[in-house]
């Protein structure tokens, strides 16, 4: 009996230990993002291993971006921003019943969420990688500041095959630097976020044309109302 209690402590020691080293490596890692460019994710080299071809990435401070993208991405992804905590009930409650009543299939995931998947964890739909997900976005959001969060959201997010990142769209889909993209093109960009792989931003389907143009005046909503008020001026 007093082999087996050992041998639980031991185990109970080792797993504290563990969970203490995740805790302390994790928060490092969003830490060191804080001021450090990502220079790749987990999305990035499984795609690379999954095709045998690299990636377009050029890393830009968000004030080297168009001003209109911070705007097209609120209004695509979260209109609820700069007003949640990183995660959207609401939106995941009303997700949830459409998806119920047997609508389109969306999730309700937040910017943040998206950040804390592409930035630090691999692609799955399980429930260990949603839990590890929720953990990450509390850091993210407690760490950095929202200006930070859309910062890295634009700067790695995926927009094509091999492309990552607003600039490296830019280039890609209108030959420009994204400095320079115009309203129109920012929203063209935010509307292929959902099937970055499938759809074009240039030329346009029917489809992602119809998108942008519902963006474009979600945007200037965002704009009026002060939805992007957390991004700073």
């Amino acid at each position: 009996m007093m082999v087996l209690r050992g041998r639980a402590g031991r185990w109970l020691r080792y797993t504290a230990y563990g969970l203490a080293g995740l805790v302390a490596g994790s928060t490092l890692w969003v830490l060191l993002y804080t001021v450090v460019p990502v220079p790749v994710t987990p999305l990035m080299l499984i795609r690379t291993v999954e095709s045998g071809q690299g990636w377009q990435k050029h890393w830009q401070p968000l004030e080297r971006l168009s001003q209109h993208l911070p705007a097209a991405v609120i209004a695509a992804e979260d209109s609820r921003f700069c007003l949640h905590g990183g995660v959207d009930w609401d939106a995941i409650e009303q997700a949830l019943e459409r998806n119920e009543r047997g609508g389109t299939v969306r999730g309700g995931s937040t910017i943040s969420q998206q950040v804390a998947k592409n930035a630090f964890l691999w692609p799955d739909r399980s429930w260990l990688r949603k839990g590890v997900e929720l953990w990450f976005t509390g850091l993210v959001e407690t760490i950095w500041s929202k200006r930070r969060i859309v910062e890295v959201y634009l700067n790695i997010v995926e927009w094509a095959p091999g492309v990552y990142g607003a600039d490296a769209a830019a280039r890609h889909w209108f030959g420009k630097q994204a400095a320079d993209l115009t309203a129109r093109e920012a929203a063209l960009l935010a509307a292929i976020l959902p099937s970055p792989r499938k759809w074009k931003a240039n030329p346009p389907g029917r489809y992602v044309a119809t998108r942008a143009g519902i963006l474009q005046r979600r945007m200037e909503i965002v704009r009026r109302d002060g939805l992007d008020d957390c991004m700073g001026r």
